[in-house]
């Protein structure tokens, strides 16, 4: 397996010098970590540790909870992505960060934001293909886009091509081809990962999504469906957007060529 390219990046500012050995160190372990009052332990080290940014879920915090983390953590790490962020929290973490000279990028159809102290991350060369099956699951096909770029993955999209009409995906499906690894997501039944997986050749991650109502709606029918597939597909849990990004990018940037 390749060496994380962060711990790369660590290792070549320390050999040009840009860093001391001490510095280096800190940054290696990958155990950092850093208490915010009596409400917050935040993780510095994941990204060196694990490969993956630190995500904060935003549910069940408080404006001003959620922005002190995020700002902390972005001036700390550099970067810090937020998922599942309301209106009002966004508007008090924008204006914190600002105010801190920090960049605030919202996905608003992710319904993410990223804080960071500028630049973009490094490309890995992993490609990952996202599609859904009806516009309803767009919002969890963008919170996945939203992590596997922020894991240095390239992602192609193509939204609404579901099995109601079939015909949609064959077109869409061919520019698609050449990716490291596919995210299907879908509501309703969950048709579509398991046809998916009976075309391409890649990995297939199914995403069930709370579309649908009556017996079985709310994602329930999606995720038997998608578990029960005679296609081999893994599935992650309903609306689970970010699980299927991050497990999306690992596999694509093994794949993948920096």
């Amino acid at each position: 397996m390749p060496p994380n390219s962060n711990l790369n990046d660590v290792l070549e500012r320390y050999k040009r010098g840009e860093i001391s050995i001490d510095d280096a160190a800190e940054e290696i372990d990958g155990l950092r970590l850093e208490r915010i009052g009596d409400f917050a332990c935040i993780d510095l080290g994941r990204a060196v540790r694990c490969g993956m940014p630190e995500v904060m879920l935003a549910e069940g915090k408080t404006p001003d909870q959620l922005a002190e983390i995020a700002v902390r953590h972005a001036e700390s790490a550099g970067r810090c992505v937020i998922t599942r962020i309301s209106g009002e929290q966004s508007s008090r973490v924008q204006e914190l960060a600002v105010n801190k000279g920090l960049t605030v990028e919202h996905r608003k159809e992710g319904r993410a934001l990223i804080v960071s102290k500028g630049g973009r991350p490094h490309p890995t060369g992993g490609i990952i293909a996202i599609i859904t099956a009806g516009t309803s699951d767009i919002h969890v096909a963008e919170e996945a886009k939203v992590i596997a770029e922020e894991m240095g993955c390239t992602v192609r999209t193509a939204y609404d091509v579901g099995a109601a009409g079939i015909h949609r995906l064959f077109p869409a499906l061919k520019p698609m081809l050449d990716a490291h690894t596919f995210i299907v997501c879908a509501g309703r039944e969950g048709t579509l990962p398991a046809v998916v997986a009976g075309l391409v050749d890649k990995p297939v991650i199914g995403v069930p999504v709370s579309t649908g109502y009556g017996y079985m709606g709310q994602g329930r029918a999606a995720l038997a469906s998608m578990l029960q597939s005679c296609s081999v597909i893994a599935v992650v849990n309903i609306d689970a957007g970010f699980t299927a990004g991050a497990f999306a990018a690992r596999i694509a940037n093994m794949r993948g060529k920096p």
